[in-house]
């Protein structure tokens, strides 16, 4: 998306780092032009405050509920996995069945109608 306009920061570089500036995770200069660049571009501006209302909803209505503390640890521990550029290993998928017992995907056949 690009408004057509010259910016000193290009649209698309405001848009995909998007989520970025709304979760404060980008370095204070990176904001502060990022915020000149919302000032002047409108349809920049309008999709910011769509994503950020979209995030205020889903945290209004799904941010209630507590994470079990082994999920919480194993999803970091993937996380740091990740960033410090290990290789990370293929995870098995669970199976929705009560045994909770891991099934891949690899392979599966959709069901017969």
């Amino acid at each position: 998306m690009s408004c057509g306009e010259p910016h000193e920061t290009d649209c698309s570089e405001v848009l995909d780092h998007l989520y970025e500036y709304l979760d404060k995770e980008m370095p204070e200069g990176d904001c502060a032009k990022f915020q000149v660049h919302f000032d002047e571009c409108s349809p920049c501006l309008e999709k910011y405050g769509l994503e950020q209302a979209v995030k205020k909803l889903v945290k209004r209505c799904c941010g209630q509920d507590d994470v079990p503390a082994d999920l919480r640890a194993k999803v970091m521990g993937r996380i740091d996995t990740i960033r410090s550029g290990d290789e990370v290993p293929e995870q098995p998928v669970l199976d929705g069945g009560d045994e909770g017992r891991p099934t891949s995907l690899e392979g599966a056949n959709p069901p017969a109608s």
